[in-house]
């Protein structure tokens, strides 16, 4: 069914709302995913603070010129949906490139990070990459190796002298 020109005035607003606070936003075609795999896919978005938001192309490009983006909708093939990224500027890669490896019909675009428009190779690319905490657990282990391996060679030395003492004494 058609929508109105109020629903279609109501689809903008909201999309113009979510395009000035998002962190990031990716361009997926979702052409021949199943209604209950893209509700997969919009459950786990939600988890991290992310939305999935589908709308008809001429309506997105409403949208970014009333936003101030130069971004053209013509050029991206298939059911166009967008992936907004509130809260962290890279989940929405890492989630959206998992679920295309498990979902092969479901096809990153592109994306707007940082002010820019990158190519679906840079979002696998970012996608990949590790996440904050994983960072954060290697730089902490890399501070306090040379810390636990000192400990190790006094505990080492201690054992030693311990026999040493054990096998004096007998």
């Amino acid at each position: 069914m058609p929508q109105t020109k109020e629903q279609k005035q109501k689809t903008i607003e909201d999309l113009i709302e979510k395009i000035k606070k998002q962190k990031t936003m990716l361009f997926i075609d979702f052409t021949g995913l199943k209604v209950k795999e893209f509700s997969d896919l919009r459950k786990k978005m939600k988890q991290d603070n992310n939305e999935v938001k589908v709308a008809k192309k001429t309506l997105l490009d409403l949208a970014f010129k009333k936003a101030g983006l130069k971004i053209e909708t013509k050029n991206l093939k298939g059911e166009i949906a967008l992936v907004f990224g509130f809260q962290d500027e890279i989940s929405p890669a890492k989630i959206t490139y998992q679920f295309s490896q498990a979902h092969p019909n479901l096809k990153i675009l592109g994306g707007f990070f940082y002010d820019r428009i990158i190519e679906a190779e840079r979002i696998v690319e970012l996608a990949k990459l590790p996440t904050r905490e994983e960072i954060l657990a290697r730089l902490a282990g890399t501070i306090l190796a040379p810390v636990s391996n000192f400990v190790r060679a006094l505990e080492f030395n201690l054992k030693g002298l311990i026999n040493v003492l054990a096998k004096a004494k007998n």
